[in-house]
């Protein structure tokens, strides 16, 4: 478990395994910590995953000023660990709202970006809006599920603005192409893993600004992956979609039946995806 400092000093940690050329990783959540990435479903058996803990996330340090948690101040880490790694350019994975951070990364590095694979990706940085009917649309595939009824019930009332915690937890099956053991325990682990403080601030006033991004990866020589689940009730396909059409080199894949962990419901497919477009 590496340690290296940002450039205010922060000590973070990242996770190294696997073999071949490095894979920077970076966790979604927001603010989770990159232990439930795994190995991605095998994908370290094609590049070596190199997984970061983002500040005051899972064994990186806490920072002085909590301002620093904001997604774009969060860009520096990036570059100090591409530093620390010794590389000229540097191939990223993000899932989730990780991908908000890698468009700002590349947006402001895009000459350090070899290759950007956007997994599940959050469309927040960019402006992309997910509707209420897409998302409505997206739940509907699921309807011969045993737990549907109950789950798009609560899905109906948060659309609403009829908001509890229980309607939250309600909709978690959503989020995966199966609802199984493996799944119920990557969702329970999300509150131990995740900082709360730093999430509240990670998508904070003035983390973003859409146009300027769009305008940046509209200009980005990097090629670029937008990896979708089919069913996934968070990034949607007609959402990532759009995403993918920014980017000037850009190929968007929507894996069949997976949700917003792609490679937790099928590795093997997830696996193939991601690898050939890596090479």
């Amino acid at each position: 478990m590496p340690a290296f400092p940002a450039h205010d000093g922060t000590r973070l940690a990242c996770h190294v395994s696997g073999t071949g050329p490095p894979l920077v990783c970076l966790p979604g959540g927001p603010m989770r910590a990159s232990a439930y990435l795994g190995d991605l479903g095998g994908l370290d058996a094609h590049r070596t995953l190199v997984r970061l803990d983002l500040r005051g996330t899972g064994a990186s340090q806490p920072p002085a000023d909590p301002s620093t948690y904001r997604c774009d101040r969060l860009v520096d880490d990036i570059e100090a660990l591409r530093e620390h790694l010794g590389l000229e350019r540097v191939d990223l994975l993000a899932h989730c709202a990780g991908a908000n951070l890698a468009a700002l990364y590349a947006s402001r590095c895009p000459e350090r970006v070899g290759r950007l694979a956007l997994i599940t990706p959050s469309v927040v940085a960019v402006g992309i809006t997910v509707t209420a009917d897409v998302r409505l649309a997206t739940a509907r595939l699921r309807a011969q599920e045993s737990w549907y009824p109950q789950a798009y019930a609560a899905l109906k009332d948060i659309v609403a603005g009829r908001v509890a915690d229980v309607r939250w937890e309600a909709i978690a099956p959503f989020l995966h192409g199966r609802w199984d053991d493996a799944a119920r325990a990557l969702d329970a682990a999300d509150a131990e893993e995740k900082n709360g403080e730093a999430a509240a601030v990670y998508g904070s006033e003035g983390a973003y600004d859409p146009a300027a991004v769009r305008a940046a990866l509209g200009a980005l020589p990097a090629p670029v992956l937008v990896l979708a689940g089919e069913v996934d009730l968070n990034s949607p396909p007609p959402a990532t979609a759009r995403y993918a059409g920014l980017f000037p080199h850009a190929e968007l894949a929507v894996q069949p039946g997976a949700g917003h962990f792609p490679w937790l419901d099928d590795p093997a497919r997830f696996t193939a995806a991601t690898a050939a477009f890596l090479g």
